[in-house]
Protein backbone atom coordinates (compact mmCIF):
# COMPACT_ATOMS: atom_id res chain seq x y z
CA UNK A 1 0.00 0.00 0.00
CA UNK A 2 1.31 3.42 -0.94
CA UNK A 3 1.55 6.22 1.58
CA UNK A 4 0.71 9.87 1.05
CA UNK A 5 3.37 12.47 1.76
CA UNK A 6 2.21 15.63 3.53
CA UNK A 7 2.52 19.07 1.88
CA UNK A 8 6.03 20.53 1.74
CA UNK A 9 7.64 23.74 0.54
CA UNK A 10 8.63 23.20 -3.11
CA UNK A 11 12.03 24.78 -2.44
CA UNK A 12 12.78 22.11 0.16
CA UNK A 13 12.68 19.31 -2.42
CA UNK A 14 16.24 18.43 -3.35
CA UNK A 15 17.54 18.92 -6.86
CA UNK A 16 18.70 15.70 -8.60
CA UNK A 17 22.39 14.88 -8.34
CA UNK A 18 22.67 14.90 -12.15
CA UNK A 19 21.51 18.22 -13.59
CA UNK A 20 20.79 17.08 -17.16
CA UNK A 21 20.37 13.93 -19.22
CA UNK A 22 21.82 15.63 -22.32
CA UNK A 23 25.20 14.28 -23.44
CA UNK A 24 28.04 16.70 -24.15
CA UNK A 25 28.35 19.05 -25.93
CA UNK A 26 24.62 19.66 -25.43
CA UNK A 27 24.74 19.49 -21.62
CA UNK A 28 26.86 22.65 -21.51
CA UNK A 29 24.04 24.55 -23.26
CA UNK A 30 21.74 24.11 -20.25
CA UNK A 31 24.36 25.08 -17.66
CA UNK A 32 22.73 27.43 -15.16
CA UNK A 33 19.46 25.49 -15.14
CA UNK A 34 18.31 23.63 -12.04
CA UNK A 35 15.16 21.57 -11.53
CA UNK A 36 13.28 20.32 -8.54
CA UNK A 37 11.24 17.31 -9.66
CA UNK A 38 8.11 17.96 -7.63
CA UNK A 39 5.97 15.27 -9.25
CA UNK A 40 8.63 12.60 -8.75
CA UNK A 41 8.96 13.57 -5.09
CA UNK A 42 5.29 12.76 -4.56
CA UNK A 43 5.40 9.56 -6.62
CA UNK A 44 3.37 10.88 -9.54
CA UNK A 45 3.85 8.85 -12.69
CA UNK A 46 1.11 9.98 -15.12
CA UNK A 47 2.66 13.41 -15.48
CA UNK A 48 5.77 15.29 -14.41
CA UNK A 49 5.93 18.61 -12.56
CA UNK A 50 9.20 20.51 -12.25
CA UNK A 51 10.08 23.74 -10.49
CA UNK A 52 12.85 25.06 -12.72
CA UNK A 53 15.23 27.95 -12.16
CA UNK A 54 17.27 29.57 -14.92
CA UNK A 55 20.19 31.77 -13.97
CA UNK A 56 20.87 34.77 -16.22
CA UNK A 57 21.94 33.53 -19.64
CA UNK A 58 20.66 29.98 -19.08
CA UNK A 59 18.34 27.97 -21.31
CA UNK A 60 15.66 25.50 -20.21
CA UNK A 61 16.52 22.93 -22.88
CA UNK A 62 17.57 22.55 -26.46
CA UNK A 63 14.82 23.60 -28.86
CA UNK A 64 12.57 20.54 -29.20
CA UNK A 65 9.05 19.36 -29.90
CA UNK A 66 7.06 16.30 -28.88
CA UNK A 67 4.92 13.98 -30.96
CA UNK A 68 2.68 12.88 -28.08
CA UNK A 69 3.50 14.86 -24.92
CA UNK A 70 1.65 18.04 -24.07
CA UNK A 71 3.55 20.58 -21.95
CA UNK A 72 2.49 23.55 -19.86
CA UNK A 73 4.72 26.33 -18.48
CA UNK A 74 3.84 28.92 -15.81
CA UNK A 75 6.29 31.71 -14.91
CA UNK A 76 6.42 32.11 -11.11
CA UNK A 77 8.94 34.96 -10.94
CA UNK A 78 11.32 36.78 -13.22
CA UNK A 79 11.36 37.24 -16.98
CA UNK A 80 12.18 34.79 -19.76
CA UNK A 81 11.94 34.61 -23.51
CA UNK A 82 10.00 31.72 -24.96
CA UNK A 83 11.43 30.68 -28.31
CA UNK A 84 8.88 29.05 -30.63
CA UNK A 85 11.11 27.83 -33.44
CA UNK A 86 13.13 31.05 -33.85
CA UNK A 87 10.39 33.52 -32.87
CA UNK A 88 10.80 35.14 -29.41
CA UNK A 89 7.90 35.74 -27.00
CA UNK A 90 8.70 37.64 -23.78
CA UNK A 91 7.17 36.10 -20.66
CA UNK A 92 7.03 37.41 -17.10
CA UNK A 93 5.59 36.35 -13.74
CA UNK A 94 2.01 35.06 -14.05
CA UNK A 95 2.34 34.35 -17.80
CA UNK A 96 1.70 30.83 -18.99
CA UNK A 97 1.63 28.80 -22.18
CA UNK A 98 0.37 25.41 -23.26
CA UNK A 99 2.52 23.55 -25.77
CA UNK A 100 0.36 20.90 -27.48
CA UNK A 101 1.93 17.74 -28.86
CA UNK A 102 2.24 17.19 -32.58
CA UNK A 103 2.63 20.79 -33.77
CA UNK A 104 6.22 20.37 -34.95
CA UNK A 105 7.01 23.76 -33.38
CA UNK A 106 10.21 23.65 -31.34
CA UNK A 107 10.29 25.42 -27.98
CA UNK A 108 12.61 26.40 -25.14
CA UNK A 109 12.90 29.20 -22.57
CA UNK A 110 15.93 31.49 -22.37
CA UNK A 111 16.76 33.86 -19.52
CA UNK A 112 18.10 37.03 -21.12
CA UNK A 113 17.56 39.11 -17.96
CA UNK A 114 19.95 39.97 -15.13
CA UNK A 115 17.93 38.02 -12.52
CA UNK A 116 16.95 34.34 -12.13
CA UNK A 117 13.63 33.17 -13.56
CA UNK A 118 11.55 30.55 -11.78
CA UNK A 119 8.87 28.55 -13.57
CA UNK A 120 6.74 25.45 -13.26
CA UNK A 121 6.71 23.01 -16.14
CA UNK A 122 4.18 20.21 -16.43
CA UNK A 123 4.20 17.44 -19.00
CA UNK A 124 2.40 14.17 -19.43
CA UNK A 125 4.47 11.02 -19.73
CA UNK A 126 3.19 9.66 -23.01
CA UNK A 127 4.80 6.28 -23.61
CA UNK A 128 5.05 6.59 -27.38
CA UNK A 129 6.39 10.13 -27.42
CA UNK A 130 9.08 11.02 -29.93
CA UNK A 131 11.15 14.12 -29.20
CA UNK A 132 12.81 15.94 -32.08
CA UNK A 133 15.54 18.57 -31.96
CA UNK A 134 15.26 20.36 -35.32
CA UNK A 135 18.31 22.61 -34.83
CA UNK A 136 20.69 19.98 -33.43
CA UNK A 137 22.02 16.58 -34.52
CA UNK A 138 20.27 14.87 -31.62
CA UNK A 139 17.43 12.41 -31.30
CA UNK A 140 15.93 10.42 -28.45
CA UNK A 141 14.49 6.95 -28.56
CA UNK A 142 12.87 4.73 -25.99
CA UNK A 143 14.79 1.66 -24.86
CA UNK A 144 13.69 -0.49 -21.94
CA UNK A 145 11.42 2.30 -20.68
CA UNK A 146 14.23 4.85 -20.66
CA UNK A 147 15.34 7.50 -23.14
CA UNK A 148 18.48 7.02 -25.21
CA UNK A 149 20.13 9.98 -26.90
CA UNK A 150 21.59 9.34 -30.35
CA UNK A 151 22.50 11.34 -33.40
CA UNK A 152 19.67 11.77 -35.93
CA UNK A 153 21.10 8.95 -38.06
CA UNK A 154 20.85 6.60 -35.05
CA UNK A 155 24.59 6.48 -34.32
CA UNK A 156 25.59 6.90 -30.69
CA UNK A 157 26.41 10.26 -29.15
CA UNK A 158 29.66 10.52 -27.25
CA UNK A 159 29.04 10.06 -23.50
CA UNK A 160 25.37 9.14 -24.12
CA UNK A 161 23.73 6.53 -21.95
CA UNK A 162 20.11 5.60 -21.26
CA UNK A 163 18.64 7.95 -18.67
CA UNK A 164 15.63 10.03 -17.81
CA UNK A 165 14.65 12.71 -20.27
CA UNK A 166 14.87 16.33 -19.13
Amino acid sequence: MKTQKPPVAAGSIAEPAVSTAYPEPYAARVAGRSKRKLGDFFGLWNFGVNLTCLKPGASSSLAHHHSAQDEFVYIVEGEAVLMLDERPYPMQADDCIGLPAGTGIAHRLVNRSEKPVLFIEIGDRSRNDIVEYPFDDLAVRRRDGRWLFTRKDGSPCDNASPQGLD
